[in-house]
C-alpha cells in the first residue's frame, strides 16, 4: 500500500471521526447571525462611578427602587439586598440559587424576582411566593426580567426555552429565536405567551401610560415595541435596532425616555464564525474551544433613548477598567445606578453635566 493511500485513509478516518463527534456532541442547530454596523466613540464617563457596597455585592445584575424608596439588588450568592439611607446594605431576603436576575417593584410593596431556573417569584416581609414555573404546559427555562403593570399583571421574559442560564453562550451561537415574552395574570394565577420566537428576550419596560411595552432582543441588537392599547393593540414593531451592543435590561427614566444597558457579545473570532452555521456547529461540539472564543472585552455601555427610539446620549467605560459588563441602568433623583456582571459593587453616577 502506497503512502498516498495510507494518508488518504487516515484522513478519511479522521474526517469521519470528526463528523461523528459533531453529530453526537454538538448541542446547537445554528443559523448565521447578522452583526450591527453601528458604533460610538468612547467617552469613558462611566469611569467616574462611585462604588456602592464594594466587596459585599457579588455580581449584582439588576437594581430596582422599592415602594419604600430604597434601592434593592440581587446577588449571585442568593440574597436580595437593600440599601439604607446611611449607606449600609442589608441582607434582606435569602432566595437561594446562583442565577438571580431581574428585579421589579410591586404595587403592594413586595419585590418581583426572576430566578432563571426557579421562575417568576415574589418576595416581601410575608415571605417568598412562587408565581410561575411553567407556561401553557412548558417549563419556564430562563426567567430573566419582569415589570408589573398598574392592573397587577406581570410581564416577564423567558430568554431561552432551549438553553438554561449556565449555557447562555450556546444560545448566542445557535442564533435562533428560542425566547418568549410572558404575562402572569394575578387574578387567574395563570401565565400565557404574549410573544414567541424572540431572539434572547432580556429586559422589559412599560411606557409611562402603559400603552406599550418594550422588550429587548439581545442577539438581534434591537428592542421591540409591543402595543397594549389603542388601534395598534396586539401588534409589534421595532423600537430601536442596530445597537452597538446586545440590549440587556431596560428601565423607564423619570422624563419618559429609557435607559438600555448594552452588553458586548462580540469578539474577533465570533465575528468570523457567525456567518457560518457549519463552523458554529463544529465548534459547539468542543466545550474548551467554546470557552476560548467567548468575548473577553468587558466594555461597559449604556444608552439613553427617547420615546421615539432615537439615542439621546451614550455613556461607557471603554476598557472596563472601573466598571464592566453593565447589565442595567436605573435613574433616580439625578443619579444612575448600574448593575453589572463583572464587579462586586453597584455603580452610582451623577447625571448632571
Amino acid at each position: 500500500m502506497s503512502w498516498r493511500i495510507i494518508v488518504a485513509s487516515a484522513s478519511l478516518v479522521l474526517l469521519l471521526s470528526l463528523v461523528l463527534h459533531v453529530a453526537l456532541h454538538s448541542p446547537i442547530s445554528p443559523l448565521p447571525l447578522a452583526l450591527p454596523s453601528s458604533s460610538f466613540p468612547p467617552n469613558n464617563l462611566l469611569k467616574g462611578v462611585e462604588k456602592l457596597g464594594e466587596g459585599s455585592l457579588i455580581l449584582p445584575e439588576d437594581t430596582c427602587l422599592g415602594k419604600d424608596g430604597k434601592l434593592y439588588t440581587a446577588t449571585r450568592d442568593g440574597w436580595i439586598k437593600r440599601l439604607h439611607s446611611n449607606g449600609s446594605w442589608e441582607n434582606w431576603k435569602m432566595i437561594g440559587g446562583s442565577s438571580l436576575l431581574g428585579l421589579a417593584p410591586c404595587l403592594d410593596g413586595d419585590i418581583i424576582v426572576c430566578e432563571a431556573y426557579k421562575g417568576l417569584l415574589k418576595v416581601g416581609e410575608g415571605g417568598l411566593t412562587v408565581l410561575a414555573t411553567e407556561v401553557e404546559g412548558t417549563k419556564i427555562f430562563f426567567a430573566d426580567d419582569a415589570i408589573e403593570a398598574s392592573d397587577g399583571s406581570i410581564y416577564f421574559s423567558d430568554a431561552s426555552s432551549k438553553f438554561g442560564f449556565d449555557n447562555w453562550f450556546l444560545d448566542l451561537l445557535e442564533a435562533r429565536s428560542n425566547g418568549r415574552l410572558l404575562k402572569y395574570d394575578p387574578l387567574k394565577k395563570t401565565t400565557s405567551v404574549v410573544l414567541a420566537n424572540l431572539s434572547f428576550p432580556n429586559g422589559v419596560a412599560l411606557s409611562p401610560n402603559e400603552d406599550y411595552l418594550l422588550v429587548s432582543e439581545t442577539w438581534k441588537f434591537r428592542c421591540l415595541k409591543y402595543w397594549l392599547k389603542g388601534e395598534l393593540k396586539g401588534s409589534t414593531e421595532v423600537f430601536i435596532d442596530n445597537l452597538p451592543g446586545g440590549p440587556d435590561n431596560i428601565n423607564l427614566a423619570p422624563d419618559g425616555s429609557f435607559w438600555i444597558a448594552l452588553i458586548q457579545v462580540r469578539s474577533r473570532w465570533l465575528d468570523l464564525i457567525h456567518p457560518s452555521p457549519l463552523a458554529k456547529l463544529v465548534l459547539a461540539a468542543f466545550p474548551k474551544a467554546v470557552e476560548l472564543i467567548k468575548p473577553k472585552k468587558n466594555r461597559a455601555m449604556v444608552v439613553n433613548v427617547e420615546s421615539d427610539g432615537k439615542i439621546r446620549r451614550m455613556l461607557d467605560d471603554y476598557d472596563g477598567g472601573v466598571i464592566s459588563t453593565v447589565t442595567s441602568a436605573l435613574e433616580h433623583e439625578g443619579y444612575l445606578y448600574l448593575g453589572n456582571l463583572r464587579s462586586n459593587f453597584i455603580g452610582k453616577l451623577p447625571l448632571k453635566g
